[in-house]
């Protein structure tokens, strides 16, 4: 339409057409009819435009939702952690307060002087059942002094030092224990035989009135050990064709691999001794 003409004819021509649909539009109700014609064929143009703008503002907010929830989880695994650890711990704690409680019981129980000590170290040589205790001399610690956990006798102090106590347990095979069966008296020496589980009585003839699950209990001898602690109970008796003596194993009915909290008895001898010195 405007071929050949001039760069000014034609912005002069332009202007005129707009200055006058400009006029028509504010004076003629029938433009906005045409105008909302027009805008509705424009939309699907508009929407088209409007697209990777959209999508890329869509993508833009998955992917800080995506790390939101990535670094949300993170945070949640590490709390859940956390969480089961503090279970963890609690349910230790529950564990050791029943033990605990059990142990004030036992000594709630006994007529002499005892003191809680703890175990902080385990013998690594297999051949030696021995443990050490947080408890040395300065505490009054002494060598011999029977030790006891909540359900029977562990053993005794075999060395001190200012805070730590050597402690042989009563399955070493280098500790003996004298005993009686708690039904009818009969006396005895327990043996250990080197393992946990089992101490050995060898010098019950064969006709001995003992059986299985009869309970051993310190009979006193030997100034040692008082009387009246559970040491053991009877789990074989076997006896054998020409021997004059049975061969009787029991178990130990203290918890020799694990119990932590012990109870240092103060022997009515060590009593004895110690006002002695006093005075």
């Amino acid at each position: 339409m405007f071929k050949g003409q001039s760069a000014v004819k034609k912005l002069t021509t332009y202007s005129l057409i707009c200055v006058c649909l400009i006029v028509a539009d504010y004076q003629f109700g029938q433009m906005q009819r045409m105008r909302a014609w027009l805008s509705l064929a424009v939309t699907p143009v508009q929407w088209l435009v409007d697209v990777p703008q959209h999508s890329w503002t869509w993508l833009g907010e998955r992917l800080q939702v995506r790390d939101e929830l990535i670094a949300e989880n993170k945070k949640l695994r590490a709390q859940t952690l956390l969480a089961e650890r503090q279970v963890q711990k609690l349910a230790a704690l529950t564990v050791e307060n029943f033990r605990l409680r059990d142990l004030l019981n036992s000594s709630e129980r006994l007529d002499e002087k005892v003191t809680v000590s703890e175990l902080i170290g385990v013998n690594t040589d297999p051949f030696s059942h021995q443990v050490i205790i947080n408890n040395g001399f300065n505490m009054g610690a002494f060598v011999g002094q029977p030790v006891l956990d909540a359900t029977g006798v562990m053993g005794q102090i075999v060395s001190t030092s200012a805070f730590t106590s050597r402690v042989l347990l009563i399955t070493d095979a280098d500790h003996a224990i004298p005993v009686e069966v708690n039904r009818n008296g009969l006396r005895s020496v327990a043996y250990g035989l080197g393992q946990y589980e089992y101490l050995e009585l060898q010098d019950l003839s064969d006709t001995a009135d003992i059986e299985v699950g009869d309970i051993l209990v310190s009979s006193g001898l030997g100034l040692r050990f008082p009387k009246g602690y559970p040491v053991a109970k009877v789990i074989e008796v076997r006896h054998l064709a020409g021997q004059d003596f049975a061969k009787v194993i029991a178990k130990p009915t203290a918890q020799l691999k694990r119990s932590r909290h012990l109870l240092l008895i103060e022997t009515p001898q060590r009593q004895s001794s110690v006002e002695k010195e006093s005075h």
